[in-house]
């Protein structure tokens, strides 16, 4: 749930960027459409107005462009929200025997990730692995680039001496089942 939370703030801070940069491209093509109206007036050149209309119309692409985005960034929150609030509703709890698995299990991972020597960067991208977040969504998560994600994804795969995302999960639950 935590997570859902945070990638709300992420996608509202995105939000606020790009509001922005829409403002400021406003003002180009307010600027830019007034300087392009005052050189036809006064018989600038075909190649400066032709400079100028290039610059309003990309600019205006650019609006119309993150204005899109800003559309998809809306059903986003919309869809984690209504997840969020799926989520929230009262759900039967777990037996003892259940959080007492889970509570050794996750002293097992602690203590499996420390005998790695895992960074505190990655046991945290280990963790999210683990509860089944996509590397795209663990970025999101810790506001950081899917890039570094991997990266981090494929030093604990190289410490943990498994071939990858599904042998990382199994090392754990292999011998349970």
């Amino acid at each position: 749930m935590a997570h859902i939370t945070k990638e709300v703030a992420v996608v509202f801070r995105a939000q606020a960027k790009e509001k922005i940069l829409i403002v400021i491209f406003a003002i180009v093509v307010a600027a830019s459409g007034a300087d392009l109206m005052a050189d036809l007036s006064h018989g600038a050149t075909t190649e400066h107005v032709a400079k100028e209309a290039v610059t309003v119309t990309m600019s205006i692409f650019a609006i119309a462009w993150m204005l899109l985005g800003l559309h998809r960034q809306k059903l986003e929150i919309s869809a984690l929200q209504n997840e969020l609030e799926g989520l929230e509703k009262p759900q039967a709890s777990p037996k003892k025997y259940v959080l007492d698995v889970r509570k050794k299990l996750g002293n097992v991972v602690t203590q499996q990730f420390s005998e790695w020597k895992l960074t505190d960067s990655e046991a945290d991208v280990g963790w999210l692995m683990l509860k089944g977040l996509s590397l795209k969504e663990i970025a999101m998560v810790r506001s950081t680039l899917e890039k570094t994600v991997r990266q981090q994804a494929s030093s604990i795969y190289k410490k943990s001496g498994v071939q990858g995302r599904h042998a990382f999960s199994a090392w754990f639950i292999e011998d349970i089942l």
